[in-house]
């Protein structure tokens, strides 16, 4: 009865036949390959706490509000964030640190400002985030073509 009910749990078994990022023609591993959970979490602290900051320079020069508007307003700063630096420069600073970046799934070059504004509409709701596919790309990233792969490291011209 265990096997059973933990089987149920589990979900449906999904065909392992390939490597996550395989399926788009991603690299298994190194430089284009498809990012996993440790990076992307880092990287949204990042930006959660450079969002915070944003916000918190309103009350440096007298700006004050209510908690639950500085709360929106902290919300708001890091969507607007997103927005920004990903359709200009495909990550943002806190993807930047990671070492990750938002590429287009089908030829892997930057995605266009329309499809970022879509992905990050979706991301406003928190839930997509959270479902990923077998290529570890979140409902935001499928709607909107988009993929997270490790960025490749640029060597230094010391």
């Amino acid at each position: 009865m265990g096997r059973a009910l933990g089987g149920w749990l589990e979900g449906p078994g999904l065909p392992r036949d390939k490597p996550p990022g395989a399926r788009l023609g991603l690299p298994v591993d190194g430089p284009g390959s498809v990012v996993g959970f440790g990076p992307r979490i880092i990287a949204f602290i990042v930006d959660g706490v450079l969002a915070n900051l944003l916000v918190g320079l309103l009350y440096v020069v007298g700006v004050s509000a209510a908690a639950d508007i500085r709360g929106l307003a902290v919300f708001g700063a890091f969507l607007l964030e997103e927005f920004v630096l990903i359709s200009v420069a495909g990550q943002t600073i806190g993807m930047r640190l990671a070492g990750i970046r938002v590429i287009r799934a089908r030829d892997g070059e930057r995605q266009g400002w329309v499809w970022i504004l879509a992905r990050t509409l979706l991301l406003a709701l928190l839930v997509p985030a959270f479902i990923w596919d077998r290529d570890l790309r979140g409902t935001h990233d499928r709607a909107a073509g988009t993929v997270v792969v490790r960025d490749a490291v640029v060597p230094s011209k010391a």
